[in-house]
């Protein structure tokens, strides 16, 4: 990932991915992300800019402002997603003296017709998601992994979870007050599928999701049948068979990637749930 400064832009570094393929080589030819950044911190404001290509900018700090083809100046906030599209003037960014934390993706493809024709609406007017959501960010930094390594079928896969995500953030803009408890119980969800490749902290997805632990465990019992920290074990050991299938790491190293520091407790769990010990079960399959 290319980081640099620029000090007219930020005081801190910026991450900006480009398209490091061939186009042609990808599957999906209807989308295509062509370049994805990270501007924290960003102090500077465009003035009659124009794009030749789709973008949009989602906000996860600060505030400013935010117009297109000289229409009403528009406040934006934290939880903002904000569109530029081809041939459009816009003047945004954050207010003198302030920043705004910026995420930019520029995309390209057939799919965005289909998005404008169905849910993808009133793209110049900026659009209020809430506060900042952990789960989405999450998702946001898993595109950039996957740009950032080069491989087809992990760019494509990009594309995929923009589309997710910005069809995600439309909804909650266009329905906030619907975010009910079966939208937090596929937030909190969505955020322990996130977690597993870290040590499992549930007092920091608790906080995150603005609830007790006890509620947590509550939401994950009556929503999977399962107690928190089985429910979590049964997701990384579910994919401790894939990366053990698939890749020739060491269990100490997959137990690692999986936030496990103890590679003979997770050996352990890995026999209580799937019944055969990790090597047993690579010579098994691979036989």
């Amino acid at each position: 990932m290319t980081k640099f400064m620029d000090y007219l832009i930020s005081p801190y570094p910026l991450r900006i991915i480009t398209l490091p393929i061939d186009a042609s080589k990808l599957k999906l030819q209807s989308l295509t992300i062509l370049n994805v950044g990270h501007l924290p911190g960003r102090i500077s404001f465009r003035h009659q800019a124009k794009f030749s290509k789709w973008a949009f900018i989602y906000l996860a700090g600060g505030g400013g402002s935010y117009q297109a083809d000289n229409g009403p100046v528009q406040r934006v906030e934290s939880g903002s997603l904000l569109f530029l599209r081809p041939g459009v003037i816009y003047n945004y960014g954050p207010d003198q003296g302030g920043y705004w934390d910026e995420y930019y993706f520029t995309f390209e493809g057939s799919r965005i017709d289909e998005w404008l024709g169905s849910w993808l609406t009133n793209v110049d007017s900026a659009k209020h998601t809430g506060h900042e959501d952990a789960a989405q960010l999450n998702r946001i930094e898993r595109i950039f992994m996957l740009m950032e390594s080069g491989l087809p079928d992990n760019i494509d896969r990009a594309a995929l979870l923009l589309e997710t995500l910005l069809f995600d953030f439309m909804l909650k803009a266009q329905a906030p007050a619907e975010t009910s408890k079966t939208q937090q119980v596929i937030d909190i969800m969505d955020d322990l599928g996130d977690s597993l490749f870290q040590p499992f902290d549930a007092k920091a997805i608790a906080k995150r999701h603005h609830i007790s632990i006890s509620t947590l465990r509550r939401v994950v019992s009556e929503y999977t049948g399962y107690p928190l920290n089985a429910y979590i074990n049964r997701l990384k050991i579910a994919e401790a068979k894939n990366i053990i299938l698939n890749t020739d790491n060491s269990v100490k190293e997959i137990a690692d990637s999986l936030g496990y520091k103890d590679v003979f407790y997770f050996s352990r769990l890995f026999k209580k749930y799937v019944g055969v010990s990790p090597h047993n079960y690579r010579n098994t399959m691979q036989r």
